[in-house]
């Protein structure tokens, strides 16, 4: 039973939620300031920030699988403590940055750290929660978060107004302690025995497993909804629509809002993975009628239709990602091994570190270079992404039933 509201119940759910909400705050003021700190305090031009950010990520979409097998056979709480503290180095190192090399040393960290980071509290959730009731802790960690970034972007814009190098820097210092003080409040979680290495197979076995990769591919296309409102539709609307200016901000604050209520009630009418694959199949469908409702929004010269059409949007958006968060959650953990749960995670949430990667240059040849051809070729993207999940996930299902026999040990008094 849970107890409502942001938090899971009592217990090490509630714990991992507490360390999630601590370093979320320090993450909501930092993405709002980072841009702007990189350009006016350190003193790099745009080309050199979007390189850095992407081989950053890039590397961390590379880290994933290993960090997450250590987490595996080190234990997910003290690897995830580890990572926690290599984060907080790693905003460390970009506070400290006065050059493009310390910049770009600073950047692959980060990716680094934060993508096992991902993969190690996966891991751990999977650890200290039964399966039953990991796709709704999951919600509730991630309502958790949205309210830390909304209450943590509220403090960076406190310091876009001072506009100071003080201030920029005081919010990379809050946030690099927030890693730290997440990482203490980790350690004090349970402490999930290590899995025992496999007798046999490779030790990165997820990166055999065809089947799982299919899955996690087409999560990964799905997944190219995240630059949407923090940087294709706010230049959609500056470029492309009557919409005033605020419509930016009402629209992330709809998305933040509405995730925080509501995502948790969407998890718990996920059970299986059956259910979990329908969710994503109506995913797709959201996501594809929010791309051709944002596609409508340039159409006429009224501000306020198209404000009106743009909230329509926002609001169709943020209901397919919260479907299509609660299906995936309940895809990668019912289809990756028990013994294995960490590389798996780490596997499956490359999908972020890609979207992060090229979504934003691959959206913004697509949406503003294509308009409204763009956005349904986007949306058409996302429906058949969702439609080709449940076939691959039943596929993923029968490939473990094939294996499941041949890995048994013989039964006791079998003849042979």
């Amino acid at each position: 039973m849970s107890t409502g509201g942001l938090l899971p119940p009592a217990g090490p759910a509630r714990g991992l939620a507490a360390a999630q909400l601590t370093n979320a705050l320090g993450d909501g003021a930092y993405l709002v300031c980072s841009a702007l700190y990189f350009t006016r305090v350190v003193g790099l031009s745009a080309p050199q920030i979007g390189l850095g950010l992407t081989v950053g990520w890039a590397a961390g979409a590379l880290a994933g699988v290993p960090l997450g097998h250590l987490a595996d056979r080190r234990g997910p709480r003290g690897v995830a403590v580890a990572l926690a503290v290599a984060t907080s180095a790693a905003v460390a190192v970009l506070l400290a940055a006065g050059s493009f090399p310390v910049f770009l040393a600073g950047a692959l960290l980060y990716g680094c750290a934060q993508s096992g980071l991902s993969a190690a509290r996966q891991a751990l959730l999977a650890g200290l929660v039964e399966p039953a009731r990991r796709t709704e802790v999951r919600a509730y960690l991630q309502s958790t978060v949205n309210a830390g970034l909304a209450v943590g972007a509220a403090m960076g814009g406190a310091a876009l107004h001072l506009d100071t190098p003080v201030a920029y820097r005081t919010v990379l210092a809050v946030d690099a302690v927030s890693f730290l003080a997440s990482a203490v409040l980790l350690g004090r979680l349970p402490a999930p025995a290590p899995a025992a290495p496999a007798a046999d197979g490779p030790r990165l076995a997820v990166l055999r497993d065809r089947p799982y990769a299919v899955v996690a591919l087409l999560n990964t296309v799905m997944l190219l909804y995240m630059p949407l409102l923090s940087l294709i539709v706010p230049l959609w609307i500056v470029e492309r629509t009557a919409a005033p200016d605020w419509t930016t901000a009402a629209l992330l604050v709809l998305n933040t809002l509405t995730v925080v209520v509501c995502q948790v009630r969407v998890a718990r009418r996920v059970t299986g993975l059956a259910g979990a694959a329908r969710s994503v199949r109506w995913a797709g469908v959201l996501l594809l009628a929010c791309c051709a409702a944002f596609a409508a929004s340039s159409a006429g010269a009224s501000a306020w239709a198209a404000a009106g059409v743009l909230l329509l949007a926002a609001g169709l958006q943020v209901a397919g990602e919260m479907m299509l968060a609660a299906g995936s959650w309940e895809i990668g953990f019912g289809l990756a091994p028990a013994d294995r749960q960490g590389q798996y995670q780490g596997f499956f949430g490359t999908g972020v570190a890609v979207a992060r990667m090229v979504g934003p240059v691959l959206l913004t040849s697509l949406v503003l270079g294509g308009g409204t051809a763009g956005w349904l070729v986007l949306g058409g993207a996302f429906a058949l992404a969702g439609a080709a999940t449940g076939p691959a996930v039943r596929r993923a299902e029968r490939s473990r039933a094939a294996a499941a026999p041949a890995a048994a040990p013989p039964a006791v008094g079998a003849v042979g």
